[in-house]
């Protein structure tokens, strides 16, 4: 298994977004948890493109500190909702005959969703820890209702396994 951390970056892990502190937390429990027992932990940074304030070298695409890379991590810069997007994590995914993939971080209704998606449709299992993923209200959708559309809805049973976060550290104990 791998966990893949996606979006953790300073201009979008605010407090705006829902649940922002037991969503932190939850994060960095299962990435030291995952660290502890050798699972590897990958990273993705959205590149939203030039003057948006979201892109390489914008202190809002920096990774969030509470859940920094270690040194010898790796970190994908995406440009695209899916991680998928980004040609070598897929190369790299492929060598390393990995199949199965904790997913973490944010949005749930944009990259969280789209990595998913794409993830299950190239045949990977995907597991998606209860509360490790958020997002901001839309027009149409609280957080929290668009949190639960998904994991409850749209994921679960069909492009993913939703578990609990207790489930969720034991897999990365068991790995």
């Amino acid at each position: 298994m791998k966990l893949l951390v996606i979006d953790m970056q300073k201009g979008l892990a605010i407090d705006e977004l829902y649940d922002f502190d037991g969503f932190m937390k939850k994060v960095v429990r299962l990435i030291n948890k995952a660290r502890k027992n050798n699972v590897e932990v990958i990273y993705f940074q959205h590149d939203a493109g030039a003057g948006t304030g979201l892109s390489a070298g914008d202190e809002a695409f920096e990774i969030a500190d509470r859940v920094a890379p270690k040194e010898s991590e790796k970190v994908y810069v995406k440009t695209i909702n899916s991680c998928f997007g980004n040609a070598d994590f897929v190369g790299y995914l492929k060598r390393s005959g990995e199949k199965e993939l904790m997913i973490v971080g944010l949005q749930t209704d944009f990259c969280i969703d789209a990595t998913i998606k794409s993830a299950f449709e190239k045949g990977y299992k995907v597991f998606v820890p209860s509360g490790a993923n958020t997002t901001f209200d839309n027009p149409l959708l609280s957080a929290d209702k668009a949190c639960k559309y998904f994991s409850e809805w749209i994921w679960q049973g069909s492009f993913a396994d939703c578990v609990s976060f207790a489930a969720a550290l034991k897999l990365l104990e068991h790995n």
